[in-house]
């Protein structure tokens, strides 16, 4: 029987004695060892802030998005974008479960992947097309999951590609679920966008007396207004650590940085009480300005790394979509009409 580690090891060509998310390359052609599994995978939902910078690097061509998409996979064995470090997730059917796995997947099961793309092995043999409006990609490819990989079943109440948009950025919600207490003051950076609106709907709900979108487009804070989770919308710019502090006025007890773009770190410091915290969802963060930042104004802000797994992650935020009816029909048109 050929066991792989069950933390995918195994796979790691370079450098050697790392684990797969921070490896540079990765194996994506041997065959499935016995507990892996084998997807056939249909839709890439790459990182927000992976897709902005790609996009951004090509003039927001599609066809050259695909070309540096594929051209990152066929360099690493994986979709780990070098410049942001993050991937994304996928969705798709499995193909094979190794016999040596205690699972309740078979083959046919289709499935929303709940680790990274910078960590899972991937061949792509065809892109079928781009979706810039969403950030997802539709593939001819294949993918293996290893043993302690998580995933989701795909819901048969909700569309698929609805699911792996949501999905996606299913920690954020469910840790603001954890995080938003009664009476207090909340702050989302990035508030009109996908993780944004979730996490404001669940702030709201749990009782926030003061929910703040700050967002930089136009078309973002509408969003942001036709959901009604909000009590405040500001426009601006997230990377204006100053101007931010004074549009917010009273600081938040919790800053949600949800924004796709890097540079915001002393902003949601800077916008938050001393002894409140920040939750740095955004995979654009630099963790080392963080720390910094914080440390050069004087400020003993609590920071929690934007960890995407959360006990039961998924269900809660599929949960959200089923409970408002217009996050969902938002969501809807976002991510199922047209395609």
């Amino acid at each position: 029987m050929a066991l792989g580690c069950s933390y995918g090891t195994h796979r790691v060509l370079e450098p050697r004695g790392v684990l797969p998310q921070p490896a540079r390359r990765l194996d994506n052609e041997s065959a499935p060892f016995d507990n892996e599994i084998l997807v056939d995978v249909e839709t890439l939902n790459v990182d927000s802030a992976s897709f902005h910078q790609i996009s951004e690097s090509v003039g927001g061509d599609s066809a050259k998005i695909a070309d540096r998409i594929l051209q990152i996979v066929g360099e690493r064995g994986k979709m780990h974008n070098p410049v942001t470090g993050s991937g994304g997730m996928l969705i798709g059917t499995v193909r094979t479960v190794g016999p040596a796995l205690k699972t309740d997947l078979k083959p046919g099961d289709r499935i929303a992947t709940l680790v990274s793309l910078s960590l899972t092995p991937l061949k792509i043999s065809k892109i079928k097309a781009v979706r810039p409006e969403t950030d997802q990609v539709d593939v001819e490819a294949t993918a293996i999951l290893f043993e302690t990989g998580l995933y989701a079943k795909m819901p048969a109440d909700i569309p698929d590609t609805l699911a792996l948009a949501v999905l996606d950025v299913a920690g954020a919600p469910a840790q603001a679920n954890r995080l938003v207490k009664p009476d207090s003051t909340v702050l989302i950076l990035g508030g009109g966008g996908k993780s944004g609106l979730l996490c404001s709907y669940v702030a709201k709900r749990n009782g926030a007396r003061r929910v703040v979108c700050f967002d930089y487009s136009e078309a973002s804070l509408e969003r942001a207004r036709r959901l009604g989770c909000y009590d405040e919308y500001i426009q601006g710019d997230a990377r204006d650590a100053i101007a931010v502090m004074q549009a917010v006025g009273e600081k938040a007890d919790l800053t949600l940085s949800c924004v796709n773009v890097p540079g915001a770190e002393l902003s949601a410091i800077l916008a938050t009480k001393p002894d409140g915290m920040v939750y740095f969802f955004s995979m654009a963060t630099s963790f080392t300005a963080a720390a910094l930042g914080a440390e050069g104004v004087g400020s003993p802000v609590d920071m929690l790394v934007g960890n995407g797994y959360y006990p039961g992650h998924a269900d809660v935020t599929l949960q959200l979509l089923r409970e408002n009816p217009t996050l969902r029909t938002m969501f809807e048109e976002l991510y199922v009409a047209g395609r």
